[in-house]
This record gives C-alpha cells, structure tokens and sequence, in this order.
C-alpha cells in the first residue's frame, strides 16, 4: 500500500547561506497539519510549524509541501555511501511504496481521510541544498539524476500522519510529468515552450516559465 513513510519538519538553522537561516534541515514527528500558506512572498510553509526562512525563493501556495519517495533516499544512500534519513532533502513528506517522480502535474493525491494535496512541480536544486547534504558537485549530480521530488498546493487541509494511505485522486490528461517539467526548467528550451503554450501550470507558474523562455530566447 503506498503510504506516509514519514512527516518532517524543519526549524531555522544557521551556516547554510550567507544572508539567511535556513530550514531545509526537518526531522520527523509523529503527524503534520496542512493548509494553504498563502502567496510566495507573504506565505511560508504549508505544514505547521515548519521554518521557511527565504520567502522570495521557497513556501507560499504552490510550494506548501515538498515530498520525496523514501525509495528515492535508498538509492542515494547507496550512491553516497552513507545512509540518508527521512527529512534529509528538506522534504515535509516521504513516501513509501509511491513513485512521486511519476506525478502528473497538476494531479491530485489523497491522503488519509481528508487530506488533498496538488502537484505543482519539481525541486530546483540551490548552492543551499548543496551544502546542507555536504557533498561536492551535489547541485548538478542532483539534476543529472532527475528525480527530483515534488511540490504540492493544499487543496483540502487536514491533519497527515505516518502510515496514511496515499491514493491519487485525480490526474489530467496532458500527461506532462514533474521530471518532465524539471528538464524544462534546466534548459530544454522546445519542451518549456510545448509547456507554456500547453498552459497546463497554475499562473504562478506559468508566469515564471515564461519568464524563463523570454530570458533564453533574447
């Protein structure tokens, strides 16, 4: 049964960035409470009681919840050599027996009883992310890799707890994957302009897309 492996989360800690605290470090704790933060900008995390510290880069409504399959820390752990932790990539939610990476953007999971959550889209990967597991070149052995988890909008708030059932309520027919999103972000300038004029990203993101492709394409 794909389930909650694990719910983490994260209190400022210092040494990570120049300018700011950060908390990406998050360890597990027994159940979370969700809802919409609000605007990036405005609003931090979606889980109470999680640190976000740079509101211009992370939180608000289309990043409340990041998740992170726990078979996807196995394989790093094995890579690495050393073993990883739930929490380890700043993620609030680590599954198990659910292949995150497989999300269709924009689908629906349901978990537990009343809990929904949206998927919104990938996690770049930062110089913070980097320094926090430590590991020389992590930036673009991260991207190379590609499965980089998921962001996800609360869509019904509620209450998760280790050991709910995940079950996808709903995905949209365009097919378009977070993996799929993440190497359009990285560059893949003909596959970010079959998304943007898909117009399958909510306006936050969509925007931001754009935005990106006008840059490429000065």
């Amino acid at each position: 049964m794909a389930h909650v492996h694990s719910v983490n989360v994260g209190r400022p800690k210092s040494g990570l960035s120049k300018r700011l605290d950060s908390g990406i470090d998050k360890r597990p704790v027994d159940e979370i409470h969700v809802a919409d933060p609000g605007p990036k900008g405005v609003g931090g995390s979606g889980v109470e009681g999680d640190a976000v510290v740079d509101t211009r880069h992370h939180g608000g409504t289309a990043q409340a919840v990041y998740a992170v399959a726990r078979e996807e820390l196995d394989w790093w752990s094995v890579d690495l050599g050393r073993d990883l932790a739930p929490g380890n990539f700043g993620e609030n939610l680590t599954t198990a027996g659910f292949d995150v990476d497989a999300a269709i953007v924009g689908e629906q999971w349901r978990i537990g009883g009343s809990v929904v959550l949206s998927v919104t889209g990938p996690r770049v990967p930062c110089a913070t992310f980097a320094k926090h597991m430590g590991v020389r070149g992590w930036v673009k052995a991260f991207a190379a890799r590609g499965r980089t988890g998921a962001y996800l909008s609360v869509t019904q708030a509620g209450t998760i707890r280790t050991g709910d059932e995940i079950q996808v309520a709903w995905r949209p027919g365009h097919g378009v994957t977070v993996p799929e999103l993440f190497r359009a972000w990285m560059g893949d300038r003909q596959l970010a302009r079959d998304i943007v004029d898909a117009h399958i990203l909510a306006p936050e993101g969509q925007a931001e897309l754009e935005r990106q492709l006008a840059r490429w394409e000065r």
